[in-house]
């Protein structure tokens, strides 16, 4: 693992992403240090039909995006999909036009608008990787989960709400009313198949 520079303000990120579903309702959240002076920042977000991979790419993004000189960051995730991803696996996407080889075809690396805005933001700072286990007691990260998580409840519950209002103001027979949220779930599930299919 290289080492930071010591001349560039030193800054750690704690990130974490969430979803319900997956794809579902997402969270991500950040914690953003500065070691000298003990600073602290947390960020969140959520969206409202995402997958977890793109939750914890998003967690990175927004630190990053949220520092406004270049820095050594060190940057400490759960997510071995985005460690090793940002270190080992875009020299060759990027080589190969953001392609990856799967079953002996190229075919687009997924969630490639995430990996170029990554590679954008690493461009900028002098960023290292420290991989730890979720939900194994590391403070940091039991927080981002929990602001995570939070985050994509609050979109679960948004839609919970836009369930019972299709349902407080339809006025048919429960038999129709059953047909209609069939459909209505027909519908969603297709929704989710198709986006998971990209994802």
């Amino acid at each position: 693992m290289p080492a930071l520079s010591e001349s560039l303000p030193c800054v750690q990120i704690f990130t974490d992403g969430a979803c319900r579903g997956n794809p579902g309702p997402g969270g991500w959240a950040c914690i953003l240090r500065h070691p000298v002076s003990g600073t602290e920042k947390e960020l969140s977000g959520g969206v409202k039909l995402t997958t977890n991979n793109q939750m914890e790419m998003q967690a990175v993004i927004s630190g990053l995006k949220a520092l406004k000189t270049r820095s050594a960051v060190e940057v400490v995730t759960d997510s071995s999909y985005v460690a090793q991803g940002c270190q080992e696996w875009m020299p060759g996407w990027k080589k190969n036009g953001w392609r990856r080889k799967e079953g002996g075809a190229w075919k687009p690396v997924k969630n490639v608008e995430y990996w170029q805005l990554l590679d954008e933001l690493l461009n900028r700072h002098q960023v290292r990787f420290t991989h730890v286990r979720g939900h194994a007691g590391h403070p940091e990260n039991e927080r981002c989960d929990e602001l995570a998580v939070e985050a994509a409840l609050q979109f679960m519950q948004w839609l919970n709400r836009r369930f019972e209002i299709i349902a407080d103001t339809m006025r048919v027979e429960p038999f129709w009313k059953f047909c209609l949220f069939s459909d209505l779930f027909e519908s969603l599930t297709a929704d989710r198949r198709s986006y998971r299919r990209f994802c």
